[in-house]
């Protein structure tokens, strides 16, 4: 999240709260104050420098799009009072009123060439001065508009692209602000990856049990192709996630139907109100051990779907031990317990939860398919075989009717028939409240599958008795609940 020094808004002060996320920047120049320790910027760049020596990157939440200053009633901090016209988009009938599509009250205007310019060097800075590996743009489009239209070509973009040390660290777009088209997931150029709502909406859609998603849910998992193929761009520029900062946590996610942000002193009127989350059959904290059960399995389901993507994953600080916001999905303001990570709670709540994490992280290094640059299409590959399966239940190849059924709630995918280590694999997904008999194609390409992974599992990982597909075979898929096979010998 930002570090650019911010300032907290009146109206938040008045009710005895702070703009904890920080995203209220003001001098893009400076950390925030509050999170230098002793040794100030020495010390900020002695962290990062130990963050690299553990091959850590460190990439920065930036939000150039605009100020603290608010709209034409705001305070006068900085940009406005030295030249409003030029640091800020103004409504072009009436230049007494500030143009906004970010929902801040302002906009900074990165088309008037001197703002550019000062966009640019603090990029510049960040790279050159603390070696800065990448950047993640808050409401991304807002810096292509030219003057309020939105444009492919925009100058940010082109001076980026054309910058010999911008150009090399990692771009990350948040594709969407409030203005009219200004939604552009899928619009950024090559070189940039892009924040992927659509996936996290698909995945907690279908592991929710809604009706006909899985066309989308084929689509998200494989790195979605529709979405960024025609950009000239590959796999790795959907940055997936389930969980961000913004919304609800992953154990929120399982826990409450609606949103509760009364603590945020706005009647609970903030916050996005449609989350698709399911709260498992008790709205917030319970003792009922089938309704925590089935929490637990969720949260496995969804991480699973993350790290077992083609894609960029994208893992919420504290997700892997079932932190929790209380229900609230905009703690923007909440300098307070609400916010703040409980390094034991969450253990304690989900004691497995982390392990299962960390299991996934190593399944991830192990199989490269999941890094894959290219995107996978049913192309033909030299050895005959398909880059992708998509199997039914029933022992065929996925047909048009089903996927148009929208009761169908469980597919196989089989990927990696190219992978050069020759480690092929198929993932089973049933998101149905009952077990699935799944049925592997009595003539399909392949010797045997045993059984790697299993989020009906605390941990995840087979220790004991993997079990072994073969041709024809079938395989008993746990209600709710998503399984990795590894295409290999059958053990002696």
């Amino acid at each position: 999240m930002p570090i650019h020094a911010f300032s907290d808004e009146r109206l938040l002060i008045e009710k005895g709260l702070r703009n904890y996320w920080g995203y209220s920047t003001l001098a893009f120049f400076a950390p925030e104050l509050r999170y230098l320790g002793e040794e100030g910027i020495a010390g900020f760049k002695v962290a990062i420098r130990s963050l690299h020596d553990a091959g850590i990157e460190v990439i920065l939440d930036v939000a150039y799009n605009h100020t603290a200053e608010g709209n034409q009633l705001g305070p006068t901090l900085s940009f406005r009072g030295i030249d409003n016209a030029s640091y800020y988009k103004l409504t072009p009938n009436d230049p007494r009123f500030n143009w906004d599509c970010t929902g801040t009250g302002n906009t900074l205007d990165v088309s008037h060439p001197r703002v550019l310019q000062m966009v640019l060097d603090s990029l510049r800075y960040w790279v050159e001065h603390f070696h800065i590996d990448g950047f993640r743009f808050d409401l991304a489009p807002a810096l292509t508009r030219e003057y309020c239209d939105v444009n492919d070509r925009a100058g940010f973009l082109r001076a980026i692209g054309q910058d010999p040390v911008l150009a090399r660290v990692k771009l990350i777009a948040e594709p969407w602000e409030l203005g009219e088209g200004g939604y552009r997931l899928g619009g950024f150029p090559p070189g940039w990856s892009e924040w992927n709502d659509r996936f996290r909406d698909t995945l907690r859609a279908y592991w929710r049990g809604d009706p006909g998603k899985l066309p989308a849910l084929a689509q998200a998992i494989t790195g979605s192709r529709e979405i960024f193929e025609a950009s000239g761009r590959q796999a790795w520029a959907s940055v997936q996630c389930i969980c961000s900062h913004d919304g609800f946590t992953l154990h929120d996610l399982v826990s409450y139907n609606e949103k509760h942000n009364e603590a945020n002193g706005q009647d609970n009127s903030d916050g996005l109100p449609y989350n698709f989350s399911w709260n498992c059959g008790a709205e917030g904290e319970t003792d009922n051990p089938e309704i925590a059960a089935l929490r637990a399995q969720q949260k496995r389901n969804l991480l699973a779907s993350l790290f077992l993507s083609i894609g960029t994953p994208m893992l919420l600080m504290g997700d892997e031990l079932s932190r929790s916001q209380k229900g609230n999905n905009n703690a923007y303001c909440q300098d307070n317990e609400i916010s703040w990570m409980d390094w034991e709670a969450g253990a304690m709540n989900d004691p497995h939860l982390l392990s299962f994490v960390q299991a996934l992280a190593e399944l991830r290094k192990t199989y490269k398919i999941f890094c894959r640059r290219n995107f996978l299409s049913g192309a033909i590959l030299p050895n005959g075989l398909k880059d992708v399966y998509w199997l039914a239940t029933e022992g065929h190849e996925m047909t048009t009717a089903d996927w148009t059924d929208p009761l169908r709630r469980a597919l196989a995918v089989q990927i990696g028939n190219d992978a050069p280590d020759g480690r092929r694999l198929l993932l089973l997904f049933n998101a149905a409240p009952e077990q699935v008999l799944f049925t592997l194609l009595p003539d399909f390409p392949s010797r045997h599958w045993i059984e790697v992974f299993n989020t009906h599992l605390p941990e995840g990982l087979v220790r004991e008795a993997p079990a072994i597909l073969k041709p024809g075979g079938t395989f008993e898929l746990k209600p709710r609940s998503l399984v990795l096979l590894q295409h290999g010998e059958e053990p002696a």
